[in-house]
C-alpha cells in the first residue's frame, strides 16, 4: 500500500498531524495505524487539559459536541501527611501549576473524538494494525512502516488464520507511539537523535516516570464538578518525585491516581500499592467512600522535560509527541504540546509538498518550526524543574516557586540526571527494608487481578510473547534481577506481568497494559517491550 505520509500512533499528536495535514493539502493521502482495537483503547492520562493547540487545531470546537466539557472550577495543592493535609496558599503555588482556563477530560474519548474529525476529513485510519517495524531502504531512508504478522502461535509458526504484516510505503512517514514508543527507540539508536546539539541544547537521557489511575462513580454529595487536586508527600517518602491527583470530571465521575519518577532507589517499592494505599488518605478516602470503581489502568510518562527532547527529523521520517518527550512535567501536562507538535510536523510536510518530492527527504524545517514555537517556550520555562528535585522533594518544591515565579526559569542548583536508564538507579535489596502494605479491603482498595478486570485488557493467548529478553541476556532475570534486586519487576509492573517461582522468571505477557515500564526500569535493561498481535492490550473507555 502506498500513501504520502503515514503516522504510527493514534493519540492525541498522530490525530492532530492528521487532520492539520487534511486541512492543508485536501487531497493528500494520510494513512494513520493504531495497535489498540480502536482509537482511543490504550490512551490514558490524568488529564488536566490545556486547550490551546486544540484552539489552532478546530477553532470552533467549543461549538461542536465533544468530550471536552468541564472547565476546571477550583485549583488546590495539599501537602499530605499520614493522617491530614495543609493547603499551599495559591500565592505560593508555582506559575505553571494553576489551571484557570483547563479543562479536565477524560484523554482516550477526547482522541476518539478527534478519530472521527479525522475520519471526516478523508484520513484513513486502520485500527488493530501495530507498526511492527520500519521500513529502510538502502540509502538509509525511511520509506514507510511494516504493520504486525497476524495468526503465528506460541511455537512461532503460523496458524490457519496467518495473515501477514503489510507493507505500507510513504514519502513520509510521522511516528507518534507515545511515551517509549517501540520502533521511536530503535530509531533514536538508528539515527542517533540524542548526539544532538542545536546551539542551546545538549540532549540528555530521557528519565520517566510510572502514573497508575482509577475512575470512581462517587456519591452525589462527594463530587465538586471542575475540582482538581495534586498532592505531595504521603505515601511517598521525601527522596521520589511523584504525587498524586483527584479531578472530578462529569456524572459524579473522579480521577484519582498516582505519579512517581522511575529513578526510585529501593527495589521493593510497588508503585500500584502506593496508589492503594494513597486511597486512604482521609481527604480521599472521603470522596470515594460508598462510590464504585469503574475502570483502571497505568502507564510510563517522560520526566526529562526540555533537554531530554531528541533531534526530531531524519530521512523520510519525525518524531512528534510523547514518543519524543514533550510533557511539561512541572505543569503535568503535555497534551496541548504533544498535539501542536503533531500539527508543526503537518506544516512542515505541507510545505516542503508544495515545493517538490518530499519521498526520503529530511525535513528540517521541522525543528526550526519546533525551536520557534509556544513548545519550545513551555519547556524552556521549566528546563530545570527535575534538576531542582535532584536535592528532595523539599527543595524542589522551592526551588520550583523561585524558578518560575521570580527568575524566569533559572535554576538554583541541582544536577541533571547522571544515569543513562532509570534502572541503573535501583539499589540492591539487601540495600533496602521491605514494605509492607495494608491488604486490600475489597472496598476502597483492590488487588491488583480484581482491578485488572477493570482495564478490560486482554490478548490472544496463541502468540509468541512481544516481552521479550534480549539477546544474550537470557540469565539477567535470575542471575542478576532476582539474586541481586529480589525481581523489582514483579512490584514496578502495574499489571502482574512478572513473576518469580523458585527463582525463575515467568512472564504473564496476557496480562500486559502496555505501559513499557519493564522496557525502562527492569535490571539489566533486559526486557524489550515490542508489539503484540493486534487489537490485544487494555480497552480503555473514560480514561
Amino acid at each position: 500500500m502506498e500513501v504520502d505520509v503515514a503516522i504510527v500512533g493514534g493519540g492525541p499528536s498522530g490525530l492532530a498531524a492528521a487532520i492539520r495535514l487534511k486541512q492543508l493539502l485536501p487531497d493528500i493521502e494520510v494513512c494513520l495505524l493504531e495497535k489498540g482495537a480502536e482509537i482511543g483503547a490504550h490512551i490514558l492520562s490524568g488529564n488536566v487539559f490545556e486547550p490551546r493547540a486544540l484552539d489552532e487545531l478546530i477553532p470552533d470546537w467549543r461549538d461542536l459536541d465533544t468530550p471536552v466539557r468541564t472547565k476546571v472550577s477550583k485549583d488546590s495543592i495539599r501537602i499530605f501527611t499520614e493522617k491530614s493535609s495543609y493547603e499551599i496558599p495559591s500565592m505560593l503555588v508555582p506559575k505553571p501549576l494553576h489551571n484557570e482556563g483547563n479543562y479536565i477530560i477524560s484523554l482516550s474519548d477526547t482522541c476518539r473524538w478527534l478519530g472521527e474529525y479525522a475520519e471526516n476529513l478523508g484520513v484513513m485510519i486502520f485500527p488493530s494494525n501495530p507498526a511492527a517495524d520500519y521500513i529502510l531502504s538502502e540509502e538509509g531512508c525511511i520509506e514507510g512502516v511494516i504493520t504486525g504478522d497476524m495468526g503465528i502461535g506460541k511455537d512461532g509458526n503460523p496458524k490457519e488464520n496467518f495473515q501477514p504484516g503489510i507493507e505500507i510505503r510513504a514519502k513520509q512517514t510521522i511516528f507518534s507511539e507515545g511515551c517509549r514508543g517501540s520502533l521511536t527507540e530503535r530509531l533514536i539508536q538508528h539515527f542517533k537523535l540524542r548526539d544532538f546539539y542545536d546551539g542551546e541544547r545538549k540532549i540528555v537521557p530521557q528519565t520517566y516516570g510510572i502514573g497508575v489511575k482509577e475512575i470512581w462513580k462517587v456519591k452525589p454529595e462527594n463530587f465538586t464538578k471542575g475540582y482538581v487536586l495534586h498532592s505531595l508527600a504521603w505515601p511517598l517518602d521525601s527522596s521520589i518525585l511523584g504525587g498524586g491527583f483527584m479531578y472530578h470530571e462529569r456524572e459524579d465521575q473522579v480521577h484519582v491516581g498516582l505519579v512517581l519518577a522511575l529513578d526510585y532507589k529501593n527495589p521493593h517499592l510497588n508503585p500500584y500499592k502506593e496508589f492503594q494505599r494513597y486511597k486512604t488518605h482521609p481527604f480521599i478516602r472521603k470522596v470515594l467512600e460508598g462510590g464504585e470503581p469503574l475502570a483502571y489502568g497505568g502507564r510510563a510518562v517522560n520526566e526529562g522535560g526540555f533537554y531530554a527532547v531528541p533531534k526530531l527529523t531524519f530521512p523520510g521520517g519525525m518524531l512528534a509527541g510523547d514518543c519524543a518527550g514533550f510533557l511539561n512535567t512541572a505543569k503535568i501536562k503535555g497534551t496541548h504540546n504533544c498535539m501542536k507538535t503533531g500539527m508543526l510536523a503537518a506544516e512542515a510536510i505541507a510545505e516542503a509538498t508544495e515545493q517538490g518530492d518530499i519521498a526520503g527527504k529530511e525535513l528540517e524545517d521541522y525543528y526550526s518550526k519546533f525551536r520557534n514555537s509556544w513548545v519550545w517556550d513551555d519547556l524552556y520555562e521549566v528546563r530545570n524543574f527535575r534538576e531542582g528535585f535532584s536535592r528532595g522533594i523539599w527543595f524542589g518544591q522551592a526551588h520550583a516557586f523561585v524558578s518560575y515565579n521570580i527568575l524566569g526559569g533559572r535554576g538554583l542548583g541541582g544536577k541533571k540526571p547522571q544515569h543513562s536508564e532509570d534502572w541503573e538507579t535501583t539499589g540492591y535489596a539487601s540495600e533496602h527494608k521491605p514494605i509492607e502494605y495494608p491488604k486490600p479491603d475489597g472496598k476502597l482498595t483492590f488487588d491488583l487481578n480484581t482491578n485488572l478486570q477493570r482495564a478490560n485488557v486482554n490478548h490472544e493467548h496463541d502468540q509468541p510473547s512481544h516481552l521479550v529478553i534480549r539477546n544474550g541476556m537470557e540469565n539477567k532475570p535470575t542471575e542478576f534481577s532476582h539474586k541481586l534486586f529480589d525481581g523489582p519487576e514483579q512490584r514496578f509492573c502495574p499489571a502482574g506481568v512478572y513473576e518469580f517461582h523458585e527463582g525463575k522468571l515467568q512472564i504473564n505477557a496476557q496480562n500486559c497494559i502496555h505501559c513499557k515500564t519493564c522496557d525502562i526500569k527492569t535490571p539489566g535493561g533486559y526486557i524489550q517491550w515490542t508489539t503484540p498481535e493486534g487489537g490485544g492490550g487494555p480497552f480503555y473507555k473514560g480514561m
